[in-house]
């Protein structure tokens, strides 16, 4: 529950900085702030698309599937682009990008259909 209310304050705080305006480095410097201040190991926000706009892991190039029945650890999450779910919660496991062990939390997005999620290495 409590990687759910992290994800869900990066949801808001999403929706809140680009009513703003605030620029996208502006978003991103706050966001690996969070990230480097808390227990939060990563942050990944997408677009429509499931393209990643937003994430504290540098030069990460990733997409999300939007097929839930994809393979890979990630396809889970494509739920929160169609709003058949609103929240995924998933245990720990190896995640698509490298194999690493992360256990990871992703809500919808609030301003627009996307996945915004938080990780933390399985470890901690």
């Amino acid at each position: 529950s409590h990687m759910v209310g992290e994800a869900l304050l990066v949801a808001r705080f999403i929706d809140a900085a680009t009513k703003a305006g605030m620029s996208h480095g502006d978003i991103a410097t706050a966001l690996s702030d969070a990230a480097e201040r808390s227990g939060i190991s990563e942050i990944w926000v997408t677009d429509e698309a499931g393209r990643v706009e937003y994430t504290t892991v540098k030069g990460a190039n990733f997409q999300f599937p939007t097929d839930r029945e994809a393979d890979g650890q990630a396809a889970a999450f494509s739920a929160l682009l169609d709003g058949s779910d609103s929240v995924v919660v998933q245990d720990a496991c190896e995640r698509d990008l490298d194999g690493a062990h992360f256990r990871y939390v992703g809500v919808a997005g609030i301003d627009k259909p996307r996945i915004v999620q938080v990780g933390v290495r399985a470890e901690d």
